[in-house]
């Protein structure tokens, strides 16, 4: 076979939607490698604000890592005591709500039939499970209190990642024999994510806080609990708060019946309308520049990789992905098709204006 067929290979659509496939088949297959170190460098892109802050100060740069390290290791000791009893109190009495609960959806169940609605009620209870949700929601979270993994690990790489981070760029040019303005991409691909990652942690912990108080004030148990779940979920775009509220409520309807469920669904469609619909928007700026169904898409994608941390990181990978897109003429028809509307109308008029501009110049040539 000459270099000719070999080349036409290369370029083949079918050599490279395999090599797709093979790497994505690695991912999943390498993914307690790789979630780690995902985890641990988008941290990283987050804690390089404060610490570029701090050399502001005059504090020299590997004090100001260790400052940053440290106050991120009380912050998640601190975290993992508070909610440590509550998940344990909540884990031990699960049983107990599971068949309340149980009893609750059978009497419903009873009632419907009662008006003469017929339904069968062990096919019903085999197909739907509220009970089973409360399990669920306590094994859920326990795998979010374990998601960091290996702690030690991660801490150790984002030790070194914030070491290294002012260097990225040069080693970037020196690798790449590029000019400053080609890898500029890398400063908005950390700008962007810094940018999303922040607001939608001071987002979360807002959400968590307010659901809080709301749970504290109706007297639903567990308002720790209900608060972590729903600031956590938050992270996820679309469904996330979705899943948050459906433990909550059907926990309050154990507790207090119907009214306090509706107190409690109240409280957490209140909360995350507000924040998500006037206060995130309007901090967050000109938005995450992807489509609403790339956003749900991009979350079962990255779900199907890489598992409850793929989700959470679903945004941040594929905004990563649009950029680097958007630098190569040959790949920026898939950047378009991930952003929204308006990146394809700016798109259009910038094309217009270079095409004006060069009949401008052939103009003044003639």
């Amino acid at each position: 076979m000459n270099n000719k067929n070999i080349g036409s290979m290369e370029g083949s659509p079918v050599v490279k939607v395999a090599a797709l496939i093979i790497i994505i088949a690695g991912v999943i297959y390498a993914k307690s490698i790789i979630t780690p170190f995902l985890l641990a460098l988008f941290i990283s892109i987050i804690c390089a604000q404060p610490i570029s802050w701090l050399e502001k100060k005059r504090i020299p740069k590997w004090l100001a890592v260790i400052i940053v390290i440290f106050g991120l290791i009380l912050f998640f000791s601190g975290f993992a005591f508070l909610i440590g009893g509550t998940l344990s109190s909540f884990s031990s009495n699960v049983s107990k709500y599971e068949s309340t609960l149980t009893m609750i959806s059978n009497s419903f169940i009873q009632f419907l039939n009662d008006k003469g609605f017929k339904i069968p009620k062990d096919q019903v209870s085999n197909l739907i499970q509220p009970a089973r949700i409360l399990e669920f929601t306590a094994i859920l979270v326990n795998q979010l209190l374990n998601m960091m993994g290996n702690t030690f690990l991660i801490f150790l790489i984002i030790l070194f990642i914030l070491m290294e981070f002012g260097s990225f760029s040069v080693k970037a040019k020196a690798i790449l024999s590029v000019s400053d303005e080609s890898i500029s991409y890398f400063s908005t691909i950390t700008k962007n994510i810094r940018h999303y990652l922040g607001i939608k942690t001071l987002v979360c912990l807002l959400t968590g806080v307010l659901i809080y108080i709301a749970l504290m004030i109706i007297g639903v148990d567990y308002p720790l609990l209900w608060a972590l779940i729903a600031g956590l979920m938050n992270y996820i775009p679309n469904i996330g708060s979705i899943i948050a509220a459906v433990p909550a409520v059907l926990f309050a309807l154990v507790q207090f019946g119907l009214g306090g469920a509706l107190w409690t669904l109240a409280s957490f469609l209140l909360v995350n309308n507000v924040l998500g619909n006037f206060v995130e928007p309007r901090i967050m700026g000109k938005g995450l520049g992807l489509s609403t169904l790339v956003v749900f898409l991009s979350l079962l994608f990255w779900g199907f990789i890489l598992g409850t941390v793929g989700m959470f990181l679903s945004i941040p990978l594929t905004m990563t992905i649009k950029i680097i897109l958007e630098q190569n003429e040959k790949t920026r028809w898939l950047a378009i098709l991930l952003g929204t509307p308006a990146d394809a109308e700016i798109y259009l008029q910038h094309k217009e204006l270079i095409k004006e501009q060069q009949h401008k110049k052939s103009f003044l040539k003639e």
